[in-house]
């Protein structure tokens, strides 16, 4: 076992530059200021090179190549799991030159400053010159993965955020989503408009408290504050170190609930985080599994669990103490304000309803742009085009269509698809949960998150990479994947059937 030893102690070493990274990262969207950008992404830039070479180097091959010869000689299961991610992670570095990772790390910071401030100004044709940047090394990046894995170039992208999962599979299950999702949306916004809407909940609602509120639920569902904080970014998201878990979200004074339920979504990524076996947390089988479940974890908490009828109980008094006496943070009306069905214009704020319109719209999207079908001057065009057709609504600018999420400008093509499949995901766990735990719902109505929390530590934070997304979920579900249970939590909760 002797380099299967080695091999431990250079991918630690490798988690350690990537603990680096996420930290300044992190920073680079909630405190740098923005004089530091061009040094930022070049420290960026030369850790990246670093992480990357020590990941394809030839004592790293050979290392590899004896230890899989090894294997039978000693390794538990986690071992040979651990072994077959070390050569996953290796296939994919060495499939990308050097040089073209340089070039994408610096692409991709110079354009998350630039998106920042064309968002401000509602402009894309300001992030145009950089955005092309990143679409030009992601390209490169897709070609090579995909010629040294035997994948589509948009496939190898797909599969660095979540393991195994190709078009072919993704594509049917879109597909169902477009069948029934027309038809159910028009169902419930029938129904809707046969009852009175909810009383608005009225601001101002003082950040201070906002943020209070955040972190007290944030503790009540597991976040241990001792490893993690809360701060604020332009776009929220989780991110941080090993053991030091960093999550934010945004905060206005005239609407709570998009914050407070953006800190309880991002909590769900940092549960995630914080439950990954401790003996292997700095090798990549330690690591979540991909981001299928990583989405998964965080819209079980915001969505399945948070916007339940139980939770919104327990969360009505809090309300009150937070913001002051209103009828409108009564239970009853609560639950019909986070029931309601409404097509918007913004993906982060959207209903449970309406959210897969927007991602199976940015698939589409990505897809086309990668495969040179559409270019990228015209994706504002092609963005409000789709918005309207898929969800009837018009998009008045720039900041409220194209611009509005960081993920192609920070380089993340490929990851959208997670959110409807988390999405599905966490429907179907969060059935198996409250079917092995009878008194989950019950505790959640307490504020006590206890037996959910216990339950995906089990089944899902404790497993991290050990098997694929598949395995994972059909052994907590006694399932595979199933559109039919998404299908059915929908049209149980919005429509009573």
């Amino acid at each position: 076992m002797q380099a299967y030893r080695t091999l431990e102690r250079r991918f630690a070493r490798l988690s350690r530059l990537g603990d680096a990274l996420g930290i300044l990262g992190w920073d680079k969207e909630t405190t740098m200021p923005l004089g530091a950008a061009e040094s930022r992404g070049e420290t960026i830039a030369t850790l990246s090179v670093m992480a990357h070479e020590l990941l394809t180097a030839s004592e790293t091959g050979a290392l590899l190549q004896q230890a899989t010869e090894e294997e039978s000689d000693g390794l538990d299961r986690w071992q040979s799991a651990n072994l077959r991610e070390m050569r996953r992670q290796h296939a994919h570095a060495t499939a990308v030159p050097g040089d073209l990772v340089e070039a994408a790390s610096r692409a991709s910071t110079a354009s998350e400053i630039v998106w920042r401030q064309a968002r401000e100004a509602s402009n894309f044709t300001l992030l145009l010159p950089r955005l092309s940047e990143v679409l030009e090394t992601q390209r490169a990046i897709g070609v090579a993965k995909g010629e040294a894995l035997g994948l589509s170039p948009y496939d190898a992208l797909l599969d660095q955020y979540d393991p195994g999962t190709t078009q072919a599979f993704v594509d049917p299950v879109f597909g169902t989503l477009r069948g029934f999702l027309p038809g159910l949306v028009t169902e419930v916004l029938e129904r809707q408009a046969r009852r009175a809407p909810p009383l608005p909940m009225r601001g101002p609602f003082p950040v201070a408290a906002q943020k209070a509120l955040g972190e007290r639920l944030m503790q009540a569902a597991g976040f241990d504050p001792s490893r993690g904080r809360l701060d604020v970014s332009t776009h929220p998201f989780c991110g941080g170190a090993t053991q030091d878990v960093r999550i934010t979200t945004r905060y206005d004074e005239s609407d709570f609930s998009s914050a407070l339920m953006g800190v309880l979504h991002e909590t769900g990524h940092a549960l995630y985080e914080q439950g990954r076996p401790a003996s292997y947390l700095d090798q990549p089988v330690g690591q979540a599994r991909g981001m299928t479940l990583h989405e998964s974890q965080s819209l079980l908490i915001e969505m399945q669990a948070c916007r339940g009828e139980a939770f919104l109980g327990f969360l009505s008094p809090l309300l009150q103490d937070a913001f002051g006496d209103d009828p409108a943070f009564a239970r009853d009306n609560l639950v019909a304000t986070y029931r309601r069905v409404s097509p918007g214009l913004i993906r982060v704020d959207a209903d449970e309803v309406t959210y897969p319109a927007h991602v199976l719209l940015r698939y589409e999207l990505e897809r086309a742009m990668i495969g040179g079908d559409l270019a990228l001057r015209d994706l504002p065009t092609a963005f409000n085009d789709g918005l309207h057709t898929l969800l009837g609504v018009t998009v008045p600018d720039d900041r409220r269509g194209c611009l509005q999420d960081i993920h192609w400008p920070a380089g993340l093509w490929g990851y959208f698809p997670t959110y409807t499949l988390g999405a599905m995901t966490a429907a179907q766990l969060y059935r198996a949960a409250c079917a092995a735990e009878p008194a989950l719902e019950p505790g959640l109505a307490e504020g006590d998150f206890s037996r959910l929390t216990g339950w995906l530590r089990t089944s899902v934070h404790q497993q991290a990479s050990v098997a694929d997304t598949a395995t994972i979920v059909a052994e907590a579900t006694g399932r595979p994947l199933d559109a039919a249970v998404y299908q059915a939590h929908l049209r149980q909760r919005y429509l009573g059937q």
